[in-house]
């Protein structure tokens, strides 16, 4: 396999070591890739508590498994995981189990890198998370093997790369969608959703068909994502309270919040804020603790 000079100055490097458990993980964010991906990931090392609680983030994750098999706990899909898994958009909680000893790449990606490396319509995965072998076949055993062949954490990033490269077919220009998902996200899911639409000079229908085929979610439910995401970064910083956390993420009021928040993760705000949280991605650990 030739893997092409790619720059990988934009590669950032962190240690843990925590009551979550020790590990080593590192991301990159390629700029030649930034209309597909959000980052690449990787993580190894061992963890405390085997179940993680993972929530909406407005992205498809595809995961290269380079241990034991996963386990999906709670959610629809692949009940093993064993070479890895994409989950697709997702407006619920996931959780997963995995053995203590962890060692995984991610690629997290956009609506428009998924719609393109899958090339069919985005709702067809949309709240399922499914083993990469069933989506992919061998492709996904070479990737695998490819990764866990990789001498460094760089070559395994520049491999995983190389594969997305060249299987992400470039499909029908669908700009319009696109110019609205970039606005939700622009506004955490603040701008009203209509507004968008009369600027795109498209119908309801047409915008919705839109989004089921390149998004997998209907705007508002996308926008209710974006929304959260900023929620849990500003719960996981400490804001002064609830009711100014719920007033400066556009919520119409503290109850309105709780409710759209226990529907998107299945905890409280309170809990969420009480919980053990994985920092580079805010899941929350669960589950009894290694012994």
């Amino acid at each position: 396999m030739i893997v092409q000079p790619v720059s990988l100055a934009a590669l950032a490097r962190f240690e843990h070591d925590t009551p979550l458990g020790r590990f080593s993980y590192a991301e990159w964010r390629p700029a030649h890739l930034a209309p597909l991906v959000d980052l690449f990931w990787y993580a190894q090392g061992r963890s405390t508590f085997p179940r993680k609680r993972l929530f909406p983030n407005g992205r498809i994750e595809l995961l290269v498994n380079l241990g034991d098999p996963i386990r999906l706990v709670e959610g629809i899909g692949s009940p093993v995981l064993k070479s890895g898994w994409l989950s697709g958009l997702h407006a619920r909680p996931v959780v997963i189990e995995s053995t203590y000893t962890t060692a995984c790449l991610g690629v997290r990606l956009k609506p428009a890198g998924a719609h393109a490396l899958l090339a069919r319509p985005l709702s067809d995965i949309s709240g399922w998370t499914l083993d990469l072998g069933d989506l992919f076949g061998r492709a996904a055993a070479e990737l695998a093997d490819r990764c866990a062949a990789a001498r460094s954490v760089e070559e395994r990033f520049l491999r995983a790369a190389a594969w997305i490269e060249a299987r992400a077919a470039r499909g029908a220009d669908a700009a319009a969608v696109d110019w609205t998902v970039a606005h939700i996200e622009r506004s955490a899911g603040t701008v009203p959703i209509a507004a968008l639409r009369e600027r795109t000079g498209l119908s309801k229908t047409r915008l919705a068909d839109g989004f089921r085929d390149r998004i997998g979610l209907s705007p508002k439910v996308y926008a209710r994502i974006f929304r959260l995401k900023r929620l849990l970064a500003l719960l996981h910083a400490g804001p002064p309270s609830l009711a100014e956390a719920a007033l400066e993420t556009g919520y119409y009021d503290q109850p309105h919040m709780t409710a759209d928040f226990r529907e998107l993760t299945g905890l409280t705000p309170r809990a969420f804020v009480a919980a053990a949280r994985y920092t580079h991605t805010l899941s929350v650990a669960e589950g009894p603790p290694a012994p």
